[in-house]
């Protein structure tokens, strides 16, 4: 320990200031100074030490131990702790370890005997603001203090602004996601107004395009397809029959059977939704779905005439859907078909029309939810 003998001849020597200081120690100069906590078993030393600190301005605290330290830190905010590293117990390390898990912000200068290199390396690398060698210079000493009161009042300051900045980008994420929300919105409802239309276009199957979307989506998550995929599959199975925008009145309408040349007119539909759809970035993917949906499992269908898993997965799901709701329909030319006898009919024409795999997952929904699947656009 520091002899007073020492301690006293620290004390009477000049207290010279720096003629020049960085900005952020000449701010710590010019506010407020802290309340500095000294800590020291050895009373004499923490007197000398305060005596100084008080010639300079900072109001001081003692603490005979690091417990004793520890127990003020608890009650006060304390920004600034000058310890001795060896005292009896619990020594300045350790004292040093708690302070900044406690106050994270604050700065902890460490005094260490002469040649102890060791001590000294240590305390930087468990974060000590500085240290000095006993028996410190009152210069040193005091320029420590500013440092280290500098130093603590800056990453005080980088954390406000660091919460700051992150508030400010939580509110901006919060806005920007409010905002994508309400264009995601636009375009869903924009989507579902000109489907609305196309759906009225041909009386007699008015709401058929939000009934196969539910009806899609049912079977599809049976089949475990991921989430962001069913978005995709839904909006292919909204627009499918985007392209019958380009078909005449006189033929989406006529109430007989279409000739040969009206049926080569009606079939280019597929093809006039994709080159809609595709000229849309988002809904790119579902436009894939919209050519392929008058595909055949066994290769019969139209336009390109895939066959078996050529067919996207979306387009093979929607098959069924879109046939179990033109069974269960009514027609000028026919009634509508039950469930079941839609169900014996999709089931006869797994492996040729459609996909086994998906006749399978449209099995498994009953009849019940099927019905209430229909009926919830009319709720």
């Amino acid at each position: 320990m520091l002899g007073i003998d020492d301690m006293l001849r620290l004390g009477s020597q000049p207290l010279d200031t720096p003629a020049e200081l960085a900005p952020a120690e000449k701010d710590a100069v010019t506010a407020q100074p802290p309340t500095v906590l000294v800590v020291d078993d050895d009373r004499a030393v923490r007197e000398v030490l305060a005596a100084v600190l008080k010639e300079e301005g900072y109001p001081v605290r003692q603490a005979v131990s690091a417990e004793a330290a520890l127990q003020m830190l608890r009650g006060e905010d304390l920004p600034l702790v000058l310890c001795d590293v060896k005292m009896p117990e619990r020594d300045g390390l350790w004292l040093l370890d708690q302070v900044l898990q406690r106050h994270q912000h604050a700065a902890v200068v460490m005094l260490t005997g002469y040649g102890d290199t060791e001590s000294a390396v240590e305390c930087l690398k468990r974060g000590a603001a500085d240290y000095l060698l006993k028996p410190p210079r009152v210069t040193e000493l005091v320029r420590a203090i500013e440092r280290a009161w500098s130093k603590s009042r800056l990453i005080a300051a980088r954390a406000r602004y660091h919460e700051g900045l992150a508030r400010r980008i939580r509110e901006r994420t919060a806005e920007l996601s409010a905002a994508l929300q309400g264009i995601a919105n636009a375009y869903s409802n924009t989507l579902h107004a000109l489907v609305h239309a196309l759906d009225a276009r041909e009386h007699e199957t008015s709401d058929h395009s939000q009934r196969v979307v539910r009806y899609t989506l049912a079977m599809a998550q049976r089949m475990g397809i991921p989430e962001s995929t069913l978005e995709v599959i839904g909006r292919g199975a909204l627009l499918h029959d985007i392209g019958k925008i380009g078909v005449p009145d006189s033929i989406l309408l006529k109430p007989g059977p279409l000739t040969p040349a009206e049926w080569v007119e009606m079939r280019r539909h597929p093809e006039v939704g994709f080159r809609i759809l595709q000229s849309i970035e988002f809904l790119r993917p579902a436009a894939e779905i919209v050519l392929a949906h008058q595909e055949r499992w066994d290769g019969g269908g139209y336009p390109r005439k895939l066959r078996g898993e050529e067919i996207p997965l979306g387009a093979r799901v929607f098959m069924i859907a879109d046939t179990l709701d033109a069974m269960t329909s009514d027609r000028p030319y026919r009634r509508a078909a039950t469930f079941a006898e839609a169900r014996a009919e999709i089931g006869r024409c797994g492996g040729t029309q459609f996909d086994p795999r998906c006749v399978d997952a449209f099995a498994q929904i009953p009849d019940d939810e099927l019905q209430a699947l229909r009926q919830q656009g009319n709720d």
